[in-house]
């Protein structure tokens, strides 16, 4: 079982970033998936998460408007798309999946984890 996130990068504020969560080993129909970040010195957040059937998804206050989760199940991926980037979504994004069909906030609802991608946001 594997989550490979990748897409992040080094942007100026106001640039977009879209993020990727590529999954093997697992039936990724069945799941549903959450985005993280950690910024130094901080604890890991919940951003956002989509359920099983990609027509219910949910944000954190802080990126509500600007960020959007999609789901492809066909190429087995889940995506962050994230606009109008701030200095504080500075962070490493980690996306997780859960044997769960609700859209899920809590990090302990999560059994799967990728080793993140690295956003940074200059002003």
């Amino acid at each position: 079982v594997q989550l490979q996130a990748s897409g992040g990068g080094l942007v100026q504020a106001g640039k977009s970033l879209s993020l990727s969560c590529v999954a093997s080993g697992f039936t990724l129909d069945y799941h549903a998936f959450g985005w993280f970040r950690q910024a130094p010195g901080k604890e890991r957040e919940w951003v956002s998460c989509i359920n099983m059937n990609g027509d219910v998804t949910s944000y954190s206050d802080s990126v509500e408007g600007r960020f959007t989760v999609v789901r492809d199940n066909y190429k087995s991926a889940v995506y962050l798309l994230m606009n109008d980037l701030r200095p504080e979504d500075t962070a490493i994004y980690v996306c997780a999946a859960a044997p769960a069909t609700m859209c899920l906030k809590s990090q302990r609802s999560y059994n799967y984890w990728g080793q993140g991608t690295q956003v940074t946001v200059s002003s």
